[in-house]
Protein backbone atom coordinates (compact mmCIF):
# COMPACT_ATOMS: atom_id res chain seq x y z
CA UNK A 1 0.00 0.00 0.00
CA UNK A 2 1.33 3.46 -1.04
CA UNK A 3 0.68 6.20 0.22
CA UNK A 4 1.54 10.34 -0.83
CA UNK A 5 1.12 11.98 2.33
CA UNK A 6 2.58 15.05 0.58
CA UNK A 7 -0.02 15.11 -2.00
CA UNK A 8 -2.78 14.85 0.41
CA UNK A 9 -1.07 17.40 2.53
CA UNK A 10 -1.23 19.60 -1.10
CA UNK A 11 -4.27 19.08 -1.29
CA UNK A 12 -5.36 20.15 1.92
CA UNK A 13 -4.03 23.09 2.20
CA UNK A 14 -5.04 23.96 -1.66
CA UNK A 15 -8.67 23.01 -0.46
CA UNK A 16 -8.41 25.48 2.79
CA UNK A 17 -6.90 28.29 0.72
CA UNK A 18 -10.25 27.44 -1.90
CA UNK A 19 -12.52 27.89 1.28
CA UNK A 20 -10.77 31.34 2.34
CA UNK A 21 -11.21 32.55 -0.83
CA UNK A 22 -14.63 31.61 -1.47
CA UNK A 23 -15.62 33.62 1.88
CA UNK A 24 -14.38 36.47 0.75
CA UNK A 25 -16.14 36.58 -2.45
CA UNK A 26 -19.13 35.41 -0.55
CA UNK A 27 -19.10 38.40 1.63
CA UNK A 28 -18.52 40.51 -1.12
CA UNK A 29 -21.47 39.58 -3.11
CA UNK A 30 -23.74 40.08 -0.03
CA UNK A 31 -22.92 44.02 0.59
CA UNK A 32 -25.32 45.17 -1.43
CA UNK A 33 -28.11 43.15 0.12
CA UNK A 34 -30.21 42.91 -2.64
CA UNK A 35 -28.19 39.91 -3.43
CA UNK A 36 -27.65 38.08 -0.74
CA UNK A 37 -30.44 34.95 -1.64
CA UNK A 38 -28.51 34.84 -5.17
CA UNK A 39 -24.63 34.88 -3.74
CA UNK A 40 -26.57 31.98 -0.56
CA UNK A 41 -27.55 29.99 -3.16
CA UNK A 42 -24.68 29.62 -5.98
CA UNK A 43 -22.89 29.07 -2.26
CA UNK A 44 -25.23 26.09 -1.04
CA UNK A 45 -24.57 25.25 -5.11
CA UNK A 46 -20.98 24.44 -4.88
CA UNK A 47 -21.23 23.00 -1.78
CA UNK A 48 -23.85 20.36 -2.15
CA UNK A 49 -21.38 19.02 -4.71
CA UNK A 50 -18.30 19.44 -2.63
CA UNK A 51 -20.12 18.02 0.22
CA UNK A 52 -20.78 14.66 -1.71
CA UNK A 53 -17.32 12.84 -2.25
CA UNK A 54 -15.74 16.55 -2.69
CA UNK A 55 -16.78 16.78 -6.36
CA UNK A 56 -15.91 19.92 -7.95
CA UNK A 57 -14.36 22.73 -7.53
CA UNK A 58 -16.04 25.24 -4.96
CA UNK A 59 -14.22 28.69 -6.08
CA UNK A 60 -14.27 27.86 -9.33
CA UNK A 61 -17.60 26.16 -9.69
CA UNK A 62 -19.03 29.20 -7.98
CA UNK A 63 -19.62 31.92 -10.66
CA UNK A 64 -21.10 29.91 -13.25
CA UNK A 65 -23.83 28.75 -10.12
CA UNK A 66 -23.93 32.62 -9.60
CA UNK A 67 -25.60 32.67 -13.17
CA UNK A 68 -27.21 30.00 -13.23
CA UNK A 69 -28.95 30.75 -9.97
CA UNK A 70 -28.88 35.07 -10.34
CA UNK A 71 -32.55 35.65 -10.97
CA UNK A 72 -34.59 33.37 -8.92
CA UNK A 73 -31.92 33.96 -6.06
CA UNK A 74 -32.55 37.78 -6.48
CA UNK A 75 -36.30 36.72 -5.70
CA UNK A 76 -35.64 34.37 -2.43
CA UNK A 77 -34.07 37.60 -1.21
CA UNK A 78 -37.32 39.00 -1.11
CA UNK A 79 -37.88 36.36 2.30
CA UNK A 80 -35.11 38.18 4.06
CA UNK A 81 -37.45 41.46 4.48
CA UNK A 82 -40.40 40.21 6.76
CA UNK A 83 -37.72 38.38 8.54
CA UNK A 84 -36.04 41.63 9.29
CA UNK A 85 -39.27 43.22 10.08
CA UNK A 86 -40.27 40.44 11.94
CA UNK A 87 -37.12 40.55 14.41
CA UNK A 88 -37.25 44.59 14.34
CA UNK A 89 -40.77 44.30 15.46
CA UNK A 90 -39.43 41.80 18.59
CA UNK A 91 -36.99 44.05 19.78
CA UNK A 92 -39.85 46.88 19.92
CA UNK A 93 -41.99 45.10 21.97
CA UNK A 94 -39.11 43.69 24.05
CA UNK A 95 -38.73 47.31 25.19
CA UNK A 96 -42.36 47.38 26.78
CA UNK A 97 -42.62 45.83 30.55
CA UNK A 98 -45.90 44.55 30.09
CA UNK A 99 -46.61 40.60 29.51
CA UNK A 100 -48.64 40.68 26.71
CA UNK A 101 -45.81 42.71 24.88
CA UNK A 102 -43.21 40.23 25.99
CA UNK A 103 -45.50 37.54 24.34
CA UNK A 104 -45.64 39.60 21.41
CA UNK A 105 -41.77 39.74 21.32
CA UNK A 106 -41.41 36.09 21.45
CA UNK A 107 -43.96 35.44 18.60
CA UNK A 108 -42.14 38.44 16.64
CA UNK A 109 -38.80 36.32 17.06
CA UNK A 110 -40.33 32.79 16.50
CA UNK A 111 -41.87 33.73 13.79
CA UNK A 112 -38.92 35.92 12.34
CA UNK A 113 -36.34 32.27 12.95
CA UNK A 114 -38.98 30.70 10.81
CA UNK A 115 -39.05 33.31 8.02
CA UNK A 116 -35.01 32.84 7.78
CA UNK A 117 -35.17 29.28 7.92
CA UNK A 118 -37.73 29.00 4.55
CA UNK A 119 -35.41 31.68 3.10
CA UNK A 120 -32.34 29.02 3.72
CA UNK A 121 -34.18 25.96 2.68
CA UNK A 122 -35.28 28.25 -0.40
CA UNK A 123 -31.78 29.07 -1.31
CA UNK A 124 -30.82 25.15 -1.21
CA UNK A 125 -34.10 24.32 -3.39
CA UNK A 126 -32.73 27.02 -5.91
CA UNK A 127 -29.51 25.33 -6.24
CA UNK A 128 -30.67 21.77 -6.29
CA UNK A 129 -33.77 21.80 -7.87
CA UNK A 130 -34.85 24.07 -11.60
CA UNK A 131 -38.43 24.43 -10.32
CA UNK A 132 -40.63 27.20 -10.58
CA UNK A 133 -39.78 30.13 -7.81
CA UNK A 134 -44.11 29.61 -6.34
CA UNK A 135 -43.03 25.87 -5.90
CA UNK A 136 -39.84 26.58 -4.31
CA UNK A 137 -41.22 28.71 -1.82
CA UNK A 138 -44.25 26.67 -1.37
CA UNK A 139 -41.77 23.42 -0.10
CA UNK A 140 -39.37 26.17 1.73
CA UNK A 141 -43.07 27.14 3.96
CA UNK A 142 -42.84 23.24 4.45
CA UNK A 143 -39.89 21.80 5.02
CA UNK A 144 -39.23 23.45 8.69
CA UNK A 145 -42.04 21.47 9.70
CA UNK A 146 -41.58 18.43 7.76
CA UNK A 147 -37.99 18.43 9.18
CA UNK A 148 -37.58 20.40 12.49
CA UNK A 149 -34.62 18.94 13.68
CA UNK A 150 -32.49 19.43 10.70
CA UNK A 151 -33.75 22.66 10.38
CA UNK A 152 -32.67 23.56 14.29
CA UNK A 153 -29.11 22.44 13.15
CA UNK A 154 -29.07 24.39 9.71
CA UNK A 155 -30.03 27.51 12.13
CA UNK A 156 -28.11 27.11 14.33
CA UNK A 157 -24.32 27.13 11.78
CA UNK A 158 -25.23 31.20 10.96
CA UNK A 159 -26.58 31.90 13.99
CA UNK A 160 -23.31 30.43 16.15
CA UNK A 161 -21.55 32.01 13.85
CA UNK A 162 -22.64 35.69 13.99
CA UNK A 163 -23.39 35.17 18.06
CA UNK A 164 -19.56 34.39 18.57
CA UNK A 165 -18.55 37.55 16.41
CA UNK A 166 -20.57 39.76 18.78
CA UNK A 167 -20.20 38.18 21.90
CA UNK A 168 -15.93 37.50 20.83
CA UNK A 169 -15.16 39.83 18.68
CA UNK A 170 -11.41 38.43 17.96
CA UNK A 171 -13.72 35.57 16.23
CA UNK A 172 -14.72 37.82 13.56
CA UNK A 173 -11.63 37.22 11.62
CA UNK A 174 -12.95 33.65 11.88
CA UNK A 175 -16.26 34.65 10.15
CA UNK A 176 -13.92 36.82 7.19
CA UNK A 177 -12.48 34.28 6.55
CA UNK A 178 -13.71 30.99 6.70
CA UNK A 179 -17.18 30.99 8.55
CA UNK A 180 -19.72 31.15 5.94
CA UNK A 181 -18.00 28.74 3.18
CA UNK A 182 -17.25 26.29 6.21
CA UNK A 183 -20.58 26.44 7.71
CA UNK A 184 -22.51 26.35 4.38
CA UNK A 185 -20.09 22.76 3.59
CA UNK A 186 -21.63 21.61 6.87
CA UNK A 187 -24.92 22.17 5.94
CA UNK A 188 -24.92 20.56 2.62
CA UNK A 189 -24.64 17.08 4.69
CA UNK A 190 -28.10 18.39 6.72
CA UNK A 191 -29.60 19.87 3.36
CA UNK A 192 -28.56 16.57 1.45
CA UNK A 193 -29.98 14.70 4.11
CA UNK A 194 -33.44 16.34 3.89
CA UNK A 195 -33.18 15.72 -0.20
CA UNK A 196 -32.82 12.46 0.22
CA UNK A 197 -35.51 11.72 2.84
CA UNK A 198 -37.96 13.58 0.63
CA UNK A 199 -37.05 12.19 -2.68
CA UNK A 200 -37.80 8.70 -1.07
Amino acid sequence: MRTDPEGRIASGVTGFLAFIALNVVYLVLCLPLVTIGSATSALFQVMLHYSDDERGRPLADFFPALRENFVRGFAATALLVPAVVLAFSGVFWMSHPSPLAGAASVLAFLAAIYVFAVFLHACALIARYRNTMRQTVKNALLLPFAEPVRTLGILLLPITVVSLGIVFPPFLFVVATIGFSFGAYVAAFLFRSIFTRRSA
